[in-house]
């Protein structure tokens, strides 16, 4: 980064290398597999976290991404920053392909991630001001123009400057440390910003603020978002189209209206039932699914969730359905009841009649 990026007002010009129609993230085949230590006498095995991950990301959207602790949400996140190496699959932003033709200095400006833990994020030995200009400098900003920079994103993310720049981490509130990071991810001007449970550690009134201020950047730096969360209100709330993952794998796929009004498959019924309601005569009496998730390290054959669910017939265990759509409105499930002539019974026999019900 030259020192000519003396103003937050450089956020507002980046550069839109492929034009409006090309997807600003895809993703293709993401595969991540984690080598388990065996003992003498059994077979080494690998843990299954991210199993063929196809998804893509339009330019000014937000996805959000939701399943079950384990699922493979985080770990997609840090293969997306490259905090990880990925073992298979394409990772292309912008119509550049990471690491071929776009470099890896290149892509972490272009993407930023806010993690969970607001306190373990920043150094505790570096002033909020400094947290913020050090990446700035990293890229080239003189001192000066990075601290310049920095006291202006504190401003924009509502932290006064005058207040909170020579402060510590630990001085201030989890829910300002968070602002902190979402300036810190905005320092190096970038287009895609993954929030991996950024909200999940606040309060409630703490939370909605935080995610105000999102929405707000969002709208002033024509940003573009990955969001991660367990809370399904949340992902409604700040998503465009959602992508839920079980045991590795994507499950379902599309806009967030259609996903929470029409769930094709079982698990994205299951994990909406599972929502907790404020109504006292609205309680969930029967657990919406049945036993543990499976071993991650010997996933099921087939659809890895047959094991749960009361629709499951022998087809399920035999061959792993596709990402199939279920309308003409990028709606898609990886659920044979949403496949139609697919040869399950709840699945609609005509192949040209999609949108089918599978309930």
């Amino acid at each position: 980064m030259s020192e000519t990026y003396q103003s937050v007002d450089h956020l507002e010009q980046v550069e839109d290398v492929g034009g409006a129609a090309q997807p600003l993230l895809q993703v293709m085949g993401l595969t991540k597999h984690f080598p388990v230590r065996g003992d003498l006498f059994s077979p080494r095995k690998t843990v299954r976290a991210v199993d063929n991950v196809s998804f893509s990301i339009a330019k000014g959207e937000t996805v959000g991404i939701v399943g079950e602790s384990g699922c493979g949400k985080s770990t997609t996140a840090r293969l997306l920053m490259h905090l990880m190496k990925h073992d298979a699959g394409d990772i292309v932003y912008d119509g550049m392909k990471v690491g071929r033709e776009l470099s890896l200095r290149e892509l972490r400006r272009g993407m930023q991630m806010v993690f969970q833990d607001s306190y373990a994020s920043l150094n505790p030995r570096l002033t909020i001001e400094e947290s913020i200009a050090f990446g700035p400098k990293v890229h080239g900003m003189a001192d000066a123009a990075a601290r310049t920079l920095a006291r202006e994103l504190l401003g924009k993310v509502g932290l006064r400057p005058e207040t909170f720049a020579n402060r510590y981490p630990h001085e201030i509130s989890g829910g300002q440390r968070q602002r902190v990071n979402i300036a810190r991810a905005l320092a190096l001007s970038p287009r895609l910003v993954i929030l991996d449970e950024a909200v999940s550690a606040l309060d409630k009134s703490v939370e909605a603020q935080v995610l105000n201020l999102l929405a707000d950047l969002k709208r002033e730096f024509g940003l573009t978002y990955l969001f991660i969360s367990h809370d399904l209100n949340v992902v409604r709330y700040i998503s465009d189209r959602v992508l839920v993952m079980y045991l590795g794998e994507v499950v379902e796929l599309g806009p967030v209206d259609k996903v929470w009004d029409a769930p094709a498959h079982p698990y994205t019924r299951a994990l909406l039932a599972a929502m907790p309601s404020s109504d006292p005569d609205n309680r969930t009496k029967t657990p919406p699914i049945s036993g543990d998730p499976p071993n991650p390290i010997d996933p099921p054959s087939g659809c890895r969730f047959h094991t749960r669910c009361p629709f499951a017939e022998p087809l399920c265990a035999n061959a792993t359905p596709d990402l199939s759509d279920v309308d003409t409105m990028g709606h898609q499930a990886a659920c044979y009841m949403a496949i139609p002539g697919s040869g399950h019974s709840r699945a609609s026999a005509n192949k040209n009649n999609m949108g089918a019900s599978a309930a």
